[in-house]
C-alpha cells in the first residue's frame, strides 16, 4: 500500500485500529494479562522479547487481517522487530493493515488537572526511520484528569504542535488527549476538550488533516462535530479501562467513531492457549470490536 492507499483506508475503511503499543511501564501488566508473570524474565530485553512474541502471534494469526483490522499501532521495539522473518510494518501491510507507531515518551507529573507528554528530543529521527520502514502515521498520548480549562488547553496545544511536526515528515498523526473515564468531571472535560480541539483544527492550514483518538464521551454524540470536520481524517476511540463488551456498547452509541482498543482487544488471550484456541479467542474479540465500530445501533446526536 502506498501512502494514498493507506489514507483512503483510514478515511473510509470498515473496521478498527488495534493498539499493540504497550511500552516499558505497561508491559508487565500486559504480560500478566496474557498469563506470563513477572518472574518469567530476568532482564528488560527478555521482557520485551516476550511481549514481541505476543504481538507477533497476534499479527500472524489468520484472524488478524485488513478486512476488519484496518490499522495497528506499534511500540518502537515492535516496529523494529520481525513477524515470521519480515519487518513488522511490512508484515502488517502484507495483510492490508496500516501501520502506526507510538512516539510519545510517557507522561509528565500532573499539573492543572492534566498530564502533558514528556519532551521528545529525538522525534525527527524516529519519524524518518519509521517512514522508511513503511509506517503511515503516529500516535501520541496525553491524559486529562479533571475539567481544568488551562490544563486542557495546554494538552491540546502540545498535541497539535507534535502533530504538526509529524505532518512535516509526510506522516499522519493520531492526536490522543485521553480523558480519564474515572474523572468526576468527565462530561465537562469532554466539552472543554471539544472546544479546544475545534479551535486548533481551525488553525491548521487548509488541506491539512489529522486523526483523533479520544475517550468515549459520557454523552453519546458529543464528538459529532469532529467526526464531520473537514480537517479530521478519522476519529477513533480508546477503551480507557472499560471491559470489551462495555467498551463496544459505548462505542456503538457514537456514529462515525471506530475503535482503537488495546486491553479490550487482548483481554481473553493467554500464552498457554493452543494456536486454535488463541485464533478463536482473537477472532471473537475482533468480531465484537468490529461490530461496535461499524454497527451504530441507537447512535444519537448531542444537543
Amino acid at each position: 500500500m502506498q501512502y494514498s492507499e493507506m489514507a483512503a483506508k483510514m478515511a473510509g475503511g470498515n473496521g478498527f485500529i488495534a493498539a499493540l503499543d504497550q511500552s516499558g511501564g505497561s508491559t508487565p501488566k500486559a504480560l500478566k494479562g496474557y498469563g506470563i508473570e513477572e518472574g518469567a524474565w530476568s532482564s528488560e530485553e527478555e521482557m520485551f522479547g516476550l511481549i514481541h512474541q505476543m504481538r507477533a502471534r497476534i499479527i500472524a494469526s489468520p484472524a488478524f487481517t485488513g478486512d476488519k483490522v484496518i490499522g495497528a499501532i506499534l511500540f518502537e521495539r515492535t516496529m523494529d522487530g520481525e513477524v515470521a522473518g519480515v519487518p513488522t510494518p511490512q508484515a502488517l501491510i502484507a495483510k492490508g493493515v496500516v501501520p502506526f507507531i507510538k512516539v510519545d515518551k510517557g507522561l509528565e507529573d500532573e499539573a492543572n488537572g492534566v498530564q502533558l507528554m514528556k519532551p521528545m528530543p529525538t522525534l525527527d529521527a524516529l519519524l524518518e526511520r519509521s517512514k522508511a520502514l513503511g509506517v503511515f502515521g503516529t500516535k501520541e498520548r496525553s491524559v486529562i484528569n479533571s475539567a481544568n480549562a488551562e490544563g486542557i488547553a495546554a494538552v491540546v496545544k502540545q498535541q497539535f504542535e507534535i502533530g504538526s511536526q509529524v505532518l512535516s515528515h509526510g506522516m499522519m498523526p493520531i492526536i490522543e488527549p485521553e480523558v480519564n473515564i474515572k474523572s468526576e468531571t468527565r462530561a465537562e472535560c469532554d466539552s472543554l476538550l471539544l472546544a479546544e480541539i475545534l479551535k486548533n483544527l481551525d488553525a491548521l492550514p487548509e488541506g491539512t488533516r489529522v486523526m483523533l483518538k479520544l475517550s468515549l464521551p459520557i454523552v453519546p454524540g458529543t464528538f459529532d462535530p469532529l467526526v464531520s470536520h473537514p480537517k479530521v481524517l478519522r476519529v477513533v476511540a480508546l477503551s480507557g479501562g472499560y471491559k470489551r463488551t462495555e467498551a463496544c456498547a459505548e462505542l456503538a452509541k457514537n456514529k462515525g467513531i471506530i475503535a482503537s482498543f488495546s486491553r479490550a482487544l487482548l483481554e481473553d488471550l493467554r500464552s498457554q492457549m493452543s494456536d486454535a484456541e488463541f485464533d478463536a479467542a482473537l477472532s471473537e474479540a475482533i468480531d465484537e470490536i468490529f461490530a461496535g465500530s461499524t454497527e451504530k445501533v441507537g447512535a444519537t446526536t448531542a444537543a
